[in-house]
């Protein structure tokens, strides 16, 4: 495929509205709106979010990692700690999610302050994890360089018999919540005249605005 194919990629946005008169004046009740919706729609990973950080110096990364709860503190997901995202964090808490929904042509971006879960908060969700999963967590040194995947295997091997049952909480790995300082909701509408309604938190509340598509 050449760049005029590539160009010629397009398509209309026509499934819903967005205004600021409909949205709930919580951003969390809002997203709980759409996450429900996006749940009864057929994503392969429904909850597979973009997770942008960035080092001291200001350069960004970004992966895909998978929501596993929100409520009115935060947005939570779980990593090793002493990944890259894990040691970008630790100097630079400052980080984005963005939810991108395309079946029903909607986009989330959240930004805000990531913290880490306290131990046992951390233990409760891993010990939920599938015993073989548990044991990944303590054979990859993640984000590390290696010579081969036989590296890994054979880590895993070893925790497999170290940890015949009972597999405890990695000491390098646990849950980060994302604690919001804005929300965009984003419905895409034809003639790339989308609908953008962002929400910016004040102690007073959240301010509730329209922004150009």
């Amino acid at each position: 495929m050449n760049d005029k194919e590539i160009q010629k990629l397009r398509r209309q946005y026509s499934k819903s509205t967005l205004t600021t008169a409909a949205v709930s004046k919580d951003p969390f009740k809002q997203f709980e709106k759409w996450f429900n919706e996006v749940l009864k729609s057929g994503f392969l990973e429904p909850n597979a979010m973009t997770l942008a950080t960035a080092d001291i110096s200001g350069k960004p990364s970004s992966r895909i990692v998978l929501l596993k709860g929100f409520d009115e503190k935060g947005f939570i997901f779980f990593s090793n700690y002493k990944s890259k995202k894990g040691r970008e964090l630790e100097v630079n808490p400052q980080a984005s999610l963005l939810f991108y929904w395309d079946k029903l042509e909607r986009q989330v971006r959240i930004e805000g302050k990531a913290e880490k879960l306290t131990n046992n908060e951390s233990d409760n969700y891993f010990q939920t994890r599938p015993y073989k999963s548990r044991l990944g967590a303590w054979a990859s040194k993640q984000s590390n360089v290696i010579e081969s995947r036989n590296v890994i295997v054979k880590e895993f091997l070893k925790y497999m018999v170290k940890f015949r049952n009972h597999v405890p909480l990695p000491p390098d790995w646990g849950g980060y919540r994302i604690i919001p300082e804005s929300f965009e909701f984003w419905q895409g509408r034809p003639n790339r005249l989308h609908d953008r309604i962002k929400y910016t938190k004040f102690k007073s509340g959240w301010k509730i605005e329209r922004l150009a598509p």
